[in-house]
């Protein structure tokens, strides 16, 4: 019990941070420390992972909303083709014979840390108010398109693929950016780990109990901290944070 105690702490903290400063989906560290450490099967893992991901995505998001870092509409477009070519996605990659991508998602936690330390978001709300409504819609369903198909095809990176479409692409202000991610998460996170649980069955209620908690804790209070800090901190703090995660995830998994 104090190993699972203990397991579960540092994955939810990991997942909480990841979850509150970047819009990390908790399946990108919960789900191999289980299985790393505690043996849960992968499929169980990855469906305790999504879960804590809900509550997590959700508070955070509603956290970034209360400050006016979330853009509602244009998530709610981008959430519905992510969903819809995510299943695509799925489809295409089952008739692919072995095309693996392991690692895609550690790898570009890692690279995208970096990015945010070495080259920072500095994008402002009112640069980002000059795009037209229309645009910005038209933006975000092929965004939406591109992201749900890659998350389908290989199975993973969706918070971090979202994080750099947002900013990069559609040149979202970061904390708007963070706020949008997560507000989607909490809906994906919610549909993937149903279909987990209804297919694979009810995984264990401590773990799962255990996982929800932790990341739901640690998302709040990165959560809170990201929205009273400045956009060069936030930058900083993110890059570290998804760098660090990114580290410790290719030591589990590789080594």
């Amino acid at each position: 019990m104090l190993m699972e105690l203990i397991v579960c702490f540092i994955a939810g903290m990991g997942a909480g941070l990841g979850t509150g400063f970047a819009g990390m989906s908790a399946a990108a560290v919960i789900s191999p420390m289980l299985i790393t450490f505690l043996g849960v099967p992968a499929y169980e893992a990855v469906g305790i992972a999504l879960a804590s991901d809900v509550l997590a995505s959700a508070v955070s998001a509603y956290t970034y909303g209360k400050n006016k870092n979330l853009d509602i509409r244009n998530g709610l477009v981008m959430m519905v083709s992510v969903l819809i070519f995510t299943m695509v996605g799925s489809y295409v990659s089952s008739l692919v014979p072995n095309q693996t991508m392991e690692g895609f998602s550690t790898v570009m936690t890692l690279l995208l840390g970096i990015k945010f330390i070495v080259k920072p978001v500095m994008t402002t709300k009112e640069a980002m108010n000059q795009v037209s409504a229309r645009k910005r819609v038209i933006q975000s369903i092929i965004c939406g398109c591109l992201v749900g198909f890659i998350c389908g095809f290989v199975g993973a990176g969706g918070g971090m693929m979202m994080l750099l479409i947002l900013t990069s692409v559609l040149g979202y202000e970061l904390k708007t950016a963070v706020g949008t991610s997560v507000f989607i998460m909490a809906f994906t996170a919610f549909t993937g780990s149903v279909s987990h649980f209804i297919i694979g069955g009810a995984p264990d209620a401590v773990l799962l109990i255990l996982c929800v908690v932790f990341t739901l804790l640690w998302a709040r209070i990165a959560a809170r901290f990201a929205n009273k800090a400045s956009a060069i901190t936030l930058n900083r703090a993110t890059g570290v944070i998804l760098a660090v995660l990114g580290v410790v995830i290719l030591v589990v998994n590789y080594i």
